[in-house]
């Protein structure tokens, strides 16, 4: 049996990169994911189960991440979080290419399920941990974000005024591993909060069908 050692094998495998580099006439032949080609964006909108949800549906987007941020507490966990004393808010880190999606669609997903009329809560779920809030990561995303809240108000089919957050992105921790993904990992029990929470109802009463 022939052996080939590492080195070699290293060697021949550079080798025929280099050849499909000089064939094609650009080393972009070779498709590796460049540095900087995917963008972060954190939103809190209550419930981030739901939230997550939203986002996991938008082509795009390459994953979402349950979390706290926007509070001062190192390391909480969702039960300190729940009782409302750390200052985060439920929030979901979303990663997206924006080669295939663009902020501003991601500010649109985003009102579209939420309430943004309702301050320290939203639907069901109560307290400063529920609050809506737009967490921008520089200051393009800053500009569209306030950009996205003014039009909004000018446009909205709604009376009240809007009272999410804008607010630049701070420390974020992933929550615990049984809130990822939760509407997959158990969906009957993800429908049924969510229907007893009333959000699709609300959601309805805001935005329309459309939402």
């Amino acid at each position: 049996m022939r052996t080939i050692r590492p080195c070699r094998q290293l060697a021949t495998l550079a080798t025929a990169l280099l050849l499909a580099v000089s064939l094609s006439g650009t080393a972009a032949a070779v498709d590796e994911p460049g540095p900087g080609r995917l963008a972060t964006a954190t939103f809190a909108g209550g419930c981030f189960w739901c939230v997550e949800h939203a986002f996991d549906e938008v082509a795009g987007v390459v994953s979402t991440t349950s979390g706290y941020t926007g509070g001062p507490k190192k390391n909480p966990t969702y039960s300190e979080v729940s009782a409302g004393n750390t200052g985060h808010a439920e929030a979901v880190r979303v990663i997206y290419d924006p080669q295939k999606v663009s902020y501003g669609e991601l500010l649109r997903v985003f009102w579209r399920n939420i309430d943004p009329t309702a301050p320290n809560r939203q639907f069901c779920d109560v307290g400063n941990q529920y609050r809506s809030a737009i967490f921008y990561h520089d200051e393009t995303q800053q500009r569209l974000a306030e950009e996205s809240k003014r039009a909004l108000e000018r446009s909205k089919p709604f009376k009240e005024p809007i009272v999410t957050e804008l607010a630049i992105a701070s420390e974020f921790y992933v929550a615990e591993e049984y809130h990822q993904d939760y509407h997959h990992k158990n969906p009957i029990r993800y429908k049924l909060y969510r229907y007893r929470c009333g959000r699709d109802q609300r959601l309805n009463e805001l935005w329309g069908e459309a939402s």
